[in-house]
């Protein structure tokens, strides 16, 4: 069957491979290899497929217009990508949004959202996170702050929140986060979940659990939208790509240790046809289940 052999294809290389593949096949037969999987494949399987021939920064900026544009803002694709990419990755799918479309990604968030929640990615899509930079004399400061954001909850403390985790580096976090629980008593997570609701809540948790560890953030996400919404197409496609090149033999990892089954099992439970044969050849591994 001539999908086997493409997915067999496109899954089997990495995406730079991918790309010559793509620029070959134009030189050969002066066609573009996208449109000619859109045109011959349908559904989630053409959805992988095509997922699978963006470079990173693009497939990213993809996911974001569509999510920004669709028929209902999908705030939680907005969440996973702004909330887990470093500086250079912000910087270039930004690159890639106003090269594929035409439109300023900080614009767009600022029209299609709104509140806290819209100030937060706009800080986020700003890439002005600090790298490598500590100082332990100002954490004990920064998770007073943060302690009083979650008992006052005023615009004010909100934005002081949302700034400090925005913008202070991986390192300086970790030892606010510590800071925050000799406070409090209490992890930073429950008391976000605690003081705030709505898709704010679900940013800023996904902030602090990406910068704790980021795979497993992602299988966290990967087993909400496969069993509690009834396999979410979408976002199972999106991890999957997204993470395929960088960490998702840990997020398989991590998947399996914190909910019992792999990743590959459950895909197989929920998917079928070719596009199981996708994901699960995107996933490969963990086949010592079968």
């Amino acid at each position: 069957c001539e999908k086997d052999v493409l997915i067999e294809i496109l899954t089997q290389r990495c995406n730079s491979q991918r790309l010559m593949i793509a620029e070959a096949y134009r030189d050969m037969y002066n066609r573009d290899l996208i449109t000619d999987i859109k045109e011959n494949l349908s559904h989630h399987f053409k959805e992988v497929m095509v997922g699978l021939m963006y470079p990173p920064a693009s497939y990213d900026a993809h996911e974001l217009w569509h999510a920004l544009k669709g028929v209902d803002t999908e705030e939680k694709c907005l969440i996973d990508i702004l909330a887990s990419r470093s500086n250079t990755e912000i910087f270039q799918m930004k690159a890639a949004y106003l090269m594929q479309y035409n439109a300023d990604l900080q614009q767009d968030i600022d029209s299609e959202t709104s509140g806290h929640f819209r100030d937060t990615l706009v800080n986020l899509a700003q890439g002005t996170r600090m790298e490598g930079y500590v100082d332990p004399s100002t954490a004990a400061q920064d998770a007073m702050i943060l302690w009083e954001a979650c008992q006052q909850k005023s615009g004010e403390h909100k934005n002081m929140l949302q700034m400090i985790l925005c913008n202070r580096s991986h390192q300086q976090l970790w030892m606010v986060f510590q800071e925050f629980q000799n406070i409090s008593g209490q992890d930073i997570v429950d008391a976000i979940n605690e003081c705030y609701d709505g898709y704010f809540q679900e940013l800023l948790v996904a902030i602090v659990l990406c910068i704790r560890d980021k795979p497993s953030y992602f299988a966290y996400r990967l087993y909400n939208a496969i069993h509690d919404f009834g396999f979410h197409n979408k976002t199972v496609i999106r991890i999957l790509i997204a993470r395929s090149e960088i960490d998702l033999m840990n997020i398989r990892q991590r998947y399996k240790e914190r909910y019992g089954k792999s990743l590959f099992h459950d895909i197989k439970h929920f998917a079928s046809g070719h596009y199981e044969s996708a994901l699960l050849a995107i996933c490969a591994g963990d086949t010592e289940d079968y």
